[in-house]
């Protein structure tokens, strides 16, 4: 999200988006409009309060509805929201809101719906990994630091239909933010009618997006999105459903598709060579990074000269294009490519940073770092765990880095630990690990949503590393600058250099996916930052 991201959660953390493709009838048949689909992640809870995972918020993203939708390469879209001024220098916003949204169980939405939600995430009491993207709005982060209660938030209800939000200071990207689910409504008589169960099946929650979720009981590996009827704008909406069956061999999941058991299938790296230029082939590119984290309550992983050793003990040329591929896209930033561009000259991000050396593969450099840091820290070895998910890409992934690391750096043994990503998402949270593979997906088109979930109070911020510049730059992102867009620019450039001399993680690829698609589906919207996927016009020809 940002899927985390995201991821991040802040990290966001999801091993691959969901991608609907299938096949059916045209519109205009009396038969089911129907998509059966693949995703190799389990659901873990569809509370956008809670939930940290990429395939969650493309879930909730088709289920509900926020003031703003996002279209085609993340235009902002009516959604909850009819109109919208703004005044006060960029700091106070008016929406009025639509007064035929209704949610699934027949309440209206209204203003105090979206109220309600953004106290209960920013509340430290839920616990949400994302109050940190409320920052900026009136005492978001007073609240966060559990000085002022959370009904102090700068937002409030005027009657049924009219939301105002004051700001502390400016956010260019607000209206982004508007359209990522953790800023949707929720029912505050939900909530409390499912208590704790809230979000955990399908039938303990309530929609009032273009689809409904069906068939999920919390633990089971499929599901269903069904066409909401409740929705104000149903007659837009053509698809009656869209099936979800977690498969995670993408070999399985190729033989279910030459079956027309799938109407698609992701492709291992061997399978898409295979493949070559198979017409039904389709390549989605996505917002992300790959990164490893080093726990630092950990002595060894405090020195940040046995952090760049293994950095510069990676070749990832290799592993982007050969362990991953499939679409992965060779890096050395932590911000992904194609996310955002210059305001002056308009140049990618990731162009105008600068990757420092320890972002190059150097074995023999990395042998002489991991020498002196272990001499720095006292040790002669280092044994650590990597613990990762236990998806099929991602055990490539750790065998990889086993075998690179190892081989470059013969003080350092490696042991791997892969499991269901549920569990390791927990774990990263507790910070109980050693040394994990993370990930943070884009939650909207801008680079703060990757830098600020390495500053010292983000509870995405998995490994603990801290550095005062660095904070001192994003608050000024958010901050002073935050109404100068080359000045602001040039904070995020040098943050993101900070990080990267310093090693705070250590940077793999960047994710694509490529994915066999029945042509016969159309007007899938996909957006590289965010939520992915917007299904509300799709259908199938």
């Amino acid at each position: 999200m940002g899927l985390s991201h995201k991821v991040a959660v802040a990290s966001i953390f999801a091993t691959t988006a969901l991608i609907l493709v299938g096949c059916g009838k045209s519109d205009n048949s009396s038969q089911k409009q129907t998509i059966t689909t693949s995703t190799d992640t389990e659901l873990s809870t569809v509370d956008l309060s809670k939930t940290t995972s990429v395939s969650a918020f493309n879930v909730l993203n088709n289920v509900d509805e926020g003031l703003f939708r996002l279209g085609k390469n993340s235009k902002v879209e009516p959604g909850i929201a009819t109109d919208t001024k703004v005044f006060n220098n960029g700091k106070t916003y008016t929406f009025n809101l639509r007064k035929n949204a209704k949610w699934s169980n027949g309440d209206p939405v209204t203003a105090q719906d979206f109220v309600y939600s953004w106290r209960r995430t920013l509340n430290p009491k839920t616990a949400s990994q994302y109050g940190y993207l409320f920052s900026g709005i009136k005492n978001a982060d007073k609240i966060q630091n559990k000085k002022v209660a959370p009904n102090t938030l700068g937002v409030k209800a005027v009657g049924k239909y009219k939301l105002v939000v004051n700001l502390e200071q400016k956010i260019p990207y607000f209206k982004l933010l508007l359209g990522f689910p953790v800023f949707f409504p929720q029912d505050s008589k939900a909530v409390d009618k499912y208590g704790s169960r809230y979000g955990t099946t399908a039938k303990e929650m309530v929609y009032n997006g273009p689809f409904t979720l069906t068939g999920w009981n919390g633990t089971n590996l499929n599901w269903t999105l069904k066409k909401n009827p409740n929705y104000w704008d149903k007659k837009n909406v053509k698809l009656d459903d869209i099936k979800f069956n977690v498969v995670k061999d993408p070999s399985t999941s190729l033989n279910l598709y030459d079956q027309k058991k799938l109407d698609m299938a992701q492709l291992s790296a061997t399978q898409a060579k295979q493949m070559g230029n198979n017409k039904n082939m389709v390549s989605r590119k996505q917002s992300s990074s790959y990164y490893i984290a080093f726990n630092q309550k950990i002595k060894a992983f405090k020195n940040q000269k046995i952090r760049q050793a293994i950095s510069m003990s990676i070749n990832r040329s290799t592993l982007a294009n050969k362990v991953i591929a499939g679409g992965a896209v060779e890096t050395d930033n932590f911000v992904s490519k194609g996310l955002a561009y210059s305001p002056k000259n308009g140049s990618d991000f990731t162009s105008d940073t600068t990757a420092p050396a320890s972002m190059k593969y150097n074995p023999t450099e990395a042998k002489k770092l991991m020498t002196e840091g272990l001499r720095e820290v006292g040790q002669k070895q280092l044994k650590f765990t990597l613990l990762n998910v236990d998806t099929y890409d991602q055990k490539q992934l750790s065998e990889y880095l086993q075998s690179a690391i190892e081989k470059t750096l013969p003080q350092v043994k490696v042991s791997l630990n892969n499991i269901p990503g549920q569990t390791v998402l927990s774990r990263q949270a507790d910070q109980n690990f050693q040394v994990t593979v993370a990930n943070w997906f884009a939650d909207f088109s801008d680079p703060v949503t990757f830098l600020n979930i390495l500053t010292s109070k983000n509870p995405s911020n998995i490994s603990k590393w801290s550095n005062s510049a660095y904070d001192a730059l994003l608050n000024k992102t958010n901050g002073v600058n935050g109404n100068n867009p080359e000045a602001r620019w040039q904070d995020m450039i040098d943050a993101q250099n900070l990080a990267l001399q310093k090693q705070a993680i250590v940077p793999l690829y960047q994710s694509g996916e490529k994915w066999l698609v029945n042509s016969k589906v159309k007007e899938i919207i996909y957006n590289t930052a965010g939520a992915n996927y917007n299904y509300k016009e799709a259908y199938v020809k």
